[in-house]
């Protein structure tokens, strides 16, 4: 069942890259303006068919997401039916297209989870109170400390905790240092989920003494050994909508501060921190991987999210992206001058050259972190 959530989850992914460039598509082909190529991911292409009507599908080595090539596409080009030639209305509601249909997406997304049941995955996440209620709470493990007693009793992350010792259920995180410390010193069976089949394992808890001399050194030790973590799902009925635009203003205030960190991190020279912050086509297929196993809602959730972020990234003024092709547009509008093809060219060719330095060194943070 895992696989085939991974499976949906990377087909999902691609599903927004074809949303988000569909909205480009279908406002030029609005607009009068002839579209040449529809593409996935960025060249050297790998794939290519020419339709009928003159459009060129592609499919293209890079993963970063992809494009569609209208005819023209510098503001200088005045040939009929280009994008240069187009009124300086139909050249925004074609940029800010992509950016529509991945809010859109996100909020369709986020408003089936809400009825459905949303999984939590920031704390206060955003609720109707009177209208939602949990329907799912489990302890997970999220950390296993190395030689520790649920380490070597086979213990792994993501691993669900049912029970510890006799009739000692395991109903939230903040149940377990009280239920280890019960049975400091003792052998109990621990029963927890892995890959929905229930399993058992024979731990010897540490001591109240090893534990209490541990907290004098560098590196304190818990009973058990593990950190838990919650995964709760909560479900609304008549608020999913509400809910579904209060959860997205949060994660739409945590991406610009996750943006403002990346950045700190890129002018203190640390490409550790900046790239800590993000994560590529390695870390999305990880985060897809981790949560396949928790179920479709959370495969749902991150997808969801990534649409939201991508239509954040989409809007804000970087050259290359779509936010930046309409804020030099407006920019040089605003001026009253000209924007020649080479001047617009080297704007946009800079930020492209910048985009792929930042996905070498993200691409190279995610090997490093989760492989």
């Amino acid at each position: 069942m895992s696989i085939l959530l991974l499976i949906l989850g990377l087909v999902l992914f691609v599903c927004l890259v074809l949303v988000h460039e569909f909205g480009h598509f279908i406002m030029a082909r609005r607009g009068n303006v002839e579209v040449e190529e529809f593409g996935i991911g960025f060249p050297p292409r790998a794939w290519g068919k020419n339709l009928k009507s003159g459009l060129l599908l592609s499919i293209n080595w890079l993963p970063l997401g992809g494009f569609v090539k209208l005819k023209g596409e510098n503001d200088a080009d005045k040939s009929p039916s280009s994008f240069g030639a187009a009124p300086l209305r139909t050249k925004v509601k074609i940029m800010l297209a992509g950016v529509v249909m991945n809010l859109l997406a996100a909020f369709a997304l986020l408003t089936l989870l809400a009825f459905v049941g949303m999984p939590r995955l920031i704390e206060n996440q955003f609720t109707v109170a009177r209208d939602t209620h949990v329907t799912k709470q489990e302890v997970l493990i999220a950390y296993v400390e190395a030689d520790s007693p649920a380490q070597k009793a086979g213990l792994a992350i993501q691993d669900q905790l049912i029970r510890i010792g006799q009739d000692q259920n395991v109903t939230t995180a903040n149940d377990l240092p009280a239920l280890t410390q019960k049975q400091a010193g003792q052998t109990v069976d621990v029963v927890y989920k892995r890959d929905g089949k229930i399993r058992y394992a024979t731990v010897t808890l540490r001591s109240k003494q090893e534990v209490e001399a541990s907290k004098k050194t560098d590196s304190p030790k818990g009973y058990l050994g593990i950190s838990p973590t919650e995964y709760v799902v909560q479900r609304s009925t008549w608020s999913a909508p509400i809910v579904a635009v209060g959860f997205m203003k949060q994660v739409t205030v945590l991406t610009f501060k996750g943006i403002g960190n990346a950045l700190a991190g890129l002018f203190q020279g640390n490409t550790a921190k900046a790239g800590a912050q993000v994560a590529g086509p390695v870390g999305i297929f990880v985060l897809l991987k981790d949560g396949s196993l928790l179920g479709y809602q959370f495969i749902l959730m991150i997808i969801a999210v990534i649409s939201l972020t991508l239509a954040i990234m989409n809007a804000l003024p970087i050259p290359a992206l779509d936010g930046g092709r309409l804020f030099v547009t407006l920019l040089f509008r605003a001026a009253h001058r000209p924007l020649k093809k080479k001047t617009e060219d080297i704007i946009h060719g800079t930020g492209f050259a910048a985009l792929m330095l930042l996905f070498v060194v993200i691409t190279v943070v995610d090997v490093r972190r989760f492989l």
